[in-house]
Parts: C-alpha cells; sequence; structure tokens
C-alpha cells in the first residue's frame, strides 16, 4: 500500500517560516521524482517545486515561491520537505505532496504528467 504522509502544517505570521514533511511508504521512493502542490478552495491546484530522484537534486519552483521555498529529500528516510520562509498570506492554502516515477521535476509541476501518488494534504495558514 502506497503511503504519502505530510505533516508539519500550521498557522504561522506573515514573514515566518514552516517546514513540511513528507513521509512515502510502498514505493521505491528514490526513483521517484517528489512534487509539491498547493490548492485554494475554488481555485487549480499548483505545482510550486519538484525535485527529482537521484542525487542531481535538480529542482523546478514555481514563479510565487522561488527565492522563499526550497525542497529537498532524504533518501535514507525515505522523506521529502518544503522548506517555507517569508511566507505570506498568498501561500495559505491545503499543500499537498506527490510522487510521480516520471524523473523530470518541471513536467510534474506544471501538471504535464498526471501524478501516479498524493499525499492527504496539510493545511498551511499565513495570518497576521
Amino acid at each position: 500500500q502506497v503511503q504519502l504522509v505530510e505533516s508539519g502544517g500550521g498557522s504561522v505570521q506573515p514573514g515566518g517560516s514552516l517546514r513540511l514533511s513528507c513521509a512515502i511508504s510502498g514505493i521505491p521512493y528514490q526513483t521517484y521524482t517528489i512534487g509539491w502542490f498547493r490548492q485554494v478552495p475554488g481555485s487549480a491546484r499548483e505545482g510550486i517545486a519538484c525535485i527529482n530522484s537521484g542525487h542531481s537534486g535538480d529542482a523546478y519552483y514555481a514563479d510565487s515561491v522561488k527565492g522563499r521555498f526550497s525542497v529537498s529529500r532524504d533518501d535514507a528516510k525515505n522523506t521529502a520537505y518544503l522548506h517555507m520562509s517569508d511566507l505570506k498570506p498568498e501561500d495559505t492554502a491545503l499543500y499537498y505532496c506527490a510522487a510521480d516515477a516520471t524523473n523530470l521535476p518541471h513536467l510534474v509541476c506544471q501538471g504535464v504528467v498526471v501524478v501516479d501518488y498524493w499525499g492527504q494534504g496539510a493545511q498551511v495558514t499565513v495570518s497576521s
């Protein structure tokens, strides 16, 4: 059974930081691209950060988060992370992690491929 479990969401003030974690089991994690997406009610899901498999660590970032968010992965722990800093109210959303066998992070994040697996989501609220 494939499981992607997000944790680390919560509420934070503007300018603050949070780190989301995604623990993955049931797939050969090391061979999958891991992506982070977010969705606000009434809007399409947005791919914001995706990192490919292997040691290159090639990553894609949406313009909306570039320079503020970073994605990383710990293959020994089958866990991926989304480090978020300088958070803004418009970052408020439900954040999902995803895993896909396509080793092209920009295609995964841009929605060109149909993602293989999704987590349940973690809420992030940025408010003063």
